[in-house]
This record gives C-alpha cells, structure tokens and sequence, in this order.
C-alpha cells in the first residue's frame, strides 16, 4: 500500500504485518551505429488485460477481437446505488465524495488512481524509489511471498471500517477487477488493503498498462478512473494474471449483459 501521508502508513502496515543496429556500409569504412538504450517492453496482452479499443462495439457490448468494451463496462456503471455507509476520499487532502455503488454481480467506485509499489524488492519499486515503501502486502503469492507490483496488475481496497466492509460484498485477495481508464481495460486482482477513509489506488503494473505514469513518488491520476469489482469471483493464486484475466473477463461479458 503506497500511503498518501505518514499516518496512512501507520494503517496500512498495522493492517498486515529490460538489436543491434545494423552497420551502415560507407564506400571505404563500415561504421556500426551505437545501439539505441533499451527501452521498457511494453507489457503483453496476456499481462496486461485486453487493450484499448477505439470505434464500433458489437452487440453485446464487446469490440471486433472479442474483449469486453470500456464503454460497455462504463455504461453498466453509469447509475449509482450506494452501498458505502457514507464517502471515501482519494487522499487526506480532498473532501470525502467517493462512494462504493453496487451492481449485479459486482461493485464498482469512480476515483483517482494512486501507485501502490508496495511487496516485492524490484528495479523500480524499492524504499530509494519509493519513499513510504513497504516489502509487504495485505495479500501474498501462493508460495507466501509478497506481491510484485512492477508486474502483477492489482488494486487496494480501504481496509474494513464502519464505511464499507469488502468482505460483506463477496470480495477478498484474489478477487478479480476491471479498472478502466481513457478507453482502456486492466484486468487485476485485489492485492493489498490500504486506509480506512482512502479509496483508489492501483499497483505499479496496472497502471503502466492503463497508461498511467506509474512513478510511486509522483505518478497517477487525480480522477477518472473506474474500478469494477466482481463479486464472489477468485483466483487461488494471485500471481496467476492469466487466470485472473480469464475469469475476469467471463464476469466482464455477464456483467454488460446484465439488466
């Protein structure tokens, strides 16, 4: 859970303790031209969640490849039945208007996205990048270990408080989400639990696949994100994403069909 300020980390942790350039060929001398530095692969589709889709939807609510259309989940979203007991905020500093809303077989809030890159030691999520860095997370590997958010697309859920109990809705580690940002998907589990009273926020690989800077120290969104959550729908091991791809997008497809 990357906290907002010093005494959401209290919470949190009280909670649970990477060609070569062909030579140019001159007329007297072959010069190699420098390599280019490598930079970040793009994630696949399968670590990734189905991608961006612009243009028509077919009946049914997904695009010409098949995969459930933003704008088909967006819409399923588009009414509000509160189920929160009362509102969250997105950090200490703005007011409490974010409310958890229920649907058929999920649960869904409109809000900014922070980054968690909370777990594992990695290249880019470690206590130098990262300032209010923890090597835990609220839910682990099935081997124990804590998560990668570099790779593993995940998202926080408040942890349990007189204004909403996950738990109560059917959801727990290993639930399975749609985040959506900008037209684009992310399939993800839930991951970690972060403060009471703080909703939104996201690991470091779902954001980076929304297109999010995924800085921990100074990258998200301020709004506009939507995370969809299913209800009763999870996977044993959290590090499997393409299961949690699979079942996610089996929920994804009844939930716009859905009445």
């Amino acid at each position: 859970m990357h906290s907002r300020t010093q005494a959401s980390i209290a919470v949190g942790t009280a909670l649970l303790a990477a060609a070569i350039v062909p030579a140019t060929v001159l007329p007297a001398l072959a010069v190699p031209t420098p390599a280019a530095p490598a930079a970040e692969p793009p994630p696949r589709h399968g670590a990734a969640g189905p991608p961006a889709h612009q243009g028509a939807v077919r009946p049914g609510g997904l695009t010409p490849d098949g995969t459930v259309s933003a704008a088909a989940l967006l819409a399923r979203a588009g009414r509000c039945d509160q189920i929160s007991q009362g509102m969250y905020r997105a950090r200490d500093s703005t007011p409490a208007d974010i409310s958890v809303c229920d649907a058929k077989g999920a649960v869904f809030f409109k809000a900014d996205m922070d980054i968690d890159c909370d777990g594992a030691i990695t290249e880019r999520c470690n206590l130098a990048a990262d300032p209010y860095f923890q090597n835990s997370t609220a839910y682990t590997q099935s081997d124990g270990q804590p998560l990668n958010a570099e790779k593993l697309p995940y998202i926080v859920v408040p942890t349990p408080s007189g204004i909403w109990n996950y738990r109560s809705s059917g959801i727990g580690g290993g639930s399975v989400a749609a985040v959506i940002y900008r037209n684009k998907v992310q399939y993800a589990v839930v991951g970690d639990a972060g403060p009471s009273g703080i909703i939104g926020e996201a690991s470091y690989a779902t954001a980076r696949a929304l297109g999010i800077t995924p800085d921990p120290a100074g990258g998200g969104v301020p709004s506009g994100v939507t995370y969809i959550v299913f209800k009763d729908a999870k996977i044993p091991s959290l590090e499997d994403h393409d299961a949690a791809v699979r079942l996610a997008d089996d929920r994804a497809r009844k939930f716009v069909q859905e009445n």
